[in-house]
């Protein structure tokens, strides 16, 4: 999909970025679809059309680095127009990447004898190591070595951000960014074997020229400890999850990292308790559900409610346990609650998983089945062993760039809630209105009585960040309307929302919560636009989150609807997730 998306050329992105939104939205109006993709896609093939420079570049590193392009395993290849040379990884992550540019740097410097500690720098997805200026021959010489094993790039910092095109370490113009720059950024270019997903120096190692000056190292930029150290400050060796919030913290063994005692501290902002994440799912295909399904009748106040395209399952589980492998290695546990189902391509002694039933969670027996996501939400709470703080995913939540706990929870413990301009209608409850309209009516009524503040704003559709002790409270202080929802077997007009909507504003209103932000976008298969959409997304991968929701589908593009997701998640999230059994393969 990536190699033909027409949002992916070169051309599409610079009209982008040249011409201002207004104006591209004029013309967009007065340009059909169909042309403009037509144009996009014409684009995009003369782009690969150009071979020449290419084959070039190729056969230089063919002559260069045998070894990588011998034998049947095609252990490289090009990327970005020809222009870099990447290292095929069946298990490319960004998390692998960042280890892997650090370890490369790290025992790169080692070999030549460079002293060298860890620094807490701006990101947390790139590791950054301070060298003494004096020593910058010995890191031209340590990088040069390293450049000769396989394809190592070199990028100058310069204003806050990697300037021109990275460069081989070897090159001659790679020493000379090494030579001439105060902080330079180091890495590899991995892609996976399909040809969909590529990293690059967004991962690297920041290798930082720190100026000696009467005993004392200064850092050339600023970062989050320290401006100055002495020079013989004593190195001590921590695991590099003191360093970053990027980082696999449960079921791995991570490297350590010689640094220096300020950076080896935890910060006021670290996030140190543990996060678990929680997914509600069911499979709307399965004979044995629907069955149950039958006998209560059509089910729900609303076409939205008895529609099937809520219970349809379009394997959307695996690709968001897959972006949350990806771009949350630092949860915990993960929890999958259904109703006595579990997905086939699941691995059932995965230690880090585990599923759910309803009759876990459920107090009341009267209550099942129930086919009422709102119901299910409002006990999500009584899992055992869940951690205080944790995230709720729908299974068609995704992680579209790597994130870390402190983008959902302070580090005292409160969540941050991410308001959505969509809003609540103001009119009076009634049976026409959607169940999420009407639960965020009944939701406010309630706030009202309570804190006498009218809620306005829906939440966005992303990962929602919850604490157990708040939840259990919210039960308590709303029994009645929290347990009529509980008993409620489909989505009724007494419902209450309460992961998606209530607990933000009640721990906002009692001091849990604090308003913030998350990069997302909200796709709808039902919209026409929608193949476009998903080729903007695919060609940026700029989001923290999206979601792709299908809340009334017509029957007869079902089958078209599920071909495109899949098309699109599997170019999207290519690297099968350590949830997945081996076999059977994917379809």
């Amino acid at each position: 999909m990536t190699a033909l998306n027409p949002e992916a050329s070169s051309a599409v992105g610079a009209y982008r970025a040249l011409l201002p939104t207004s104006l591209r939205r004029g013309i967009a109006r007065r340009v059909p679809m169909r042309l403009r993709t037509l144009v996009k896609r014409l684009l995009r093939r003369l782009q690969l059309g150009v071979g020449l420079t290419r084959a070039l570049r190729a056969l230089r590193a063919r002559r260069r680095w045998p070894a990588l392009f011998a034998g049947g395993e095609r252990l490289a290849t090009l990327v970005d127009r020809g222009a870099l040379i990447a290292l095929v990884r069946p298990t490319a992550s960004p998390l692998g990447l960042r280890e892997g540019n650090l370890e490369l740097v790290a025992s790169a410097l080692d070999a030549v004898g460079v002293d060298h500690f860890a620094v807490r720098g701006s990101s947390e997805f790139r590791a950054c190591l301070a060298v003494s200026l004096a020593d910058r021959a010995r890191v031209v010489e340590a990088l040069t070595r390293a450049g000769e094993q396989a394809p190592v790039y070199v990028a100058r910092w310069l204003g806050g951000q990697t300037y021109g095109r990275p460069a081989l370490v070897g090159a001659r113009s790679g020493r000379r960014v090494t030579a001439e720059s105060s902080v330079i950024r180091v890495g590899m270019v991995w892609r996976d074997p399909g040809g969909t997903l590529s990293l690059g120096l967004e991962y690297g190692c920041d290798i930082e020229f720190w100026v000696p000056e009467a005993g004392r190292l200064v850092a050339p930029r600023p970062n989050r400890v320290t401006e100055d150290v002495a020079a013989d400050a004593p190195r001590v060796h921590v695991p590099i999850s003191r360093l970053t919030g990027f980082a696999a913290l449960h079921g791995r063994r991570t490297r350590t990292v010689r640094t220096i005692a300020p950076c080896a501290t935890p910060l006021p902002e670290d996030v140190r308790f543990p996060v678990d994440a929680v997914y509600t799912w069911v499979d709307g295909n399965d004979p044995a559900w629907q069955e149950r399904r039958r006998q209560y009748g059509a089910g729900g106040y609303h076409e939205e409610s008895a529609n099937a395209a809520r219970y349809i399952s379009r394997d959307e589980l695996r690709y968001s346990l897959r972006s949350l492998e990806q771009h949350a290695p630092w949860v915990r546990r993960i929890y999958l609650v259904t109703d006595r189902q579990r997905p086939r391509w699941l691995d059932p002694n995965h230690p880090r998983i585990r599923v759910v039933d309803h009759t876990e969670i459920f107090d009341d027996p009267q209550a099942l089945p129930t086919f009422n996501s709102h119901a299910i939400e409002s006990r999500l709470h009584h899992i055992d062993g869940l951690s205080e703080q944790f995230l709720y995913f729908n299974d068609d939540m995704f992680l579209g760039s790597p994130v870390t706990a402190q983008d959902f929870f302070l580090s005292n413990g409160m969540t941050r809630i991410f308001l959505s301009p969509s809003q609540v209608p103001q009119w009076d409850l009634h049976l026409g209105d959607r169940p999420v309209d009407a639960a965020g009516k009944n939701n406010r009524r309630i706030l009202e009585a309570s804190f006498g503040s009218s809620i306005v704003q829906k939440m966005r559709h992303a990962p929602y960040p919850l604490r157990r002790s708040v939840l259990f409270e919210i039960e308590r202080a709303f029994a009645e309307q929290h347990r009529a929802t509980t008993m409620s077997r489909f989505r009724s007009a007494t419902d209450i929302s309460i992961p998606s909507s209530l607990y933000h504003y009640y721990a906002y209103f009692t001091g849990r919560a604090v308003p913030s932000d998350i990069r997302f976008a909200y796709l709808d298969l039902a919209k026409r636009e929608i193949e476009r959409r998903f080729g903007i997304l695919l060609a940026r991968r700029d989001r923290q989150a999206f979601c792709i929701n299908d809340t009334l589908s017509d029957g007869q593009d079902v089958a078209r609807q599920a071909a495109m997701l899949t098309r699109f998640l599997r170019a999207y999230y290519p690297i099968p997730s350590a949830f997945e059994l081996k076999e059977p393969q994917e379809r």
